[in-house]
């Protein structure tokens, strides 16, 4: 992605919501949001070198709510021609939920991978007890396809489920 943003200016109620290319100067608000317990439920604690250096293959953008970062999206692009998809993953400080940004923030992302990035076809993966991000995606547009089970190695002999979700084109 250019240095652009990704919805600049785009209200959310009273919010000013923009995705804007990370910089190395996000880094620390992004780790402490990432390690709050909100947050490290459903990401685990962050690496030492989150979000800078811990994911080289993933894009990753800053959520920035009213002037402030809220949170991150990343994607990942499958390029291989038959199967050329993006997946999308998303945290937004849990302050700021239930607030209809994390829905926008996903909405514009995926405009942004399919007009712009030429994908048809988008997916998450939520863990299947969380019904809220499950809800945020739902209303973005995503739908359930079904469910990966023991998807997320959580330590020891712990595994959580996931819901693959998708979005495609036209459908």
């Amino acid at each position: 992605m250019s240095g652009s943003s990704i919805g600049h200016g785009v209200r959310v109620g009273e919010h000013a919501l923009e995705l804007r290319p990370l910089q190395p100067a996000d880094a620390p608000e992004l780790w402490r949001l990432h390690a709050t317990p909100g947050v490290a439920r459903w990401w685990d604690q962050p690496e030492d070198d989150f979000p800078l250096g811990d994911e080289p293959e993933q894009t990753r953008l800053t959520i920035v709510v009213d002037g402030k970062i809220a949170g991150l999206v990343q994607y990942w692009e499958e390029d291989t021609p038959r199967y050329r998809h993006a997946t999308i993953d998303l945290f937004l400080d849990s302050a700021l939920h239930g607030r209809g940004i994390g829905t926008e923030a996903l909405r514009l992302l995926s405009a942004h991978l399919k007009d712009e990035r030429g994908h048809h076809r988008l997916t998450i993966d939520p863990a299947t007890d969380n019904a809220a991000a499950i809800r945020c995606y739902e209303k973005a547009g995503f739908r359930r396809v079904g469910v990966l089970r023991d998807y997320e190695h959580r330590g020891g002999g712990d595994y959580r489920d996931a819901l693959l979700m998708e979005l495609v084109e036209g459908r």
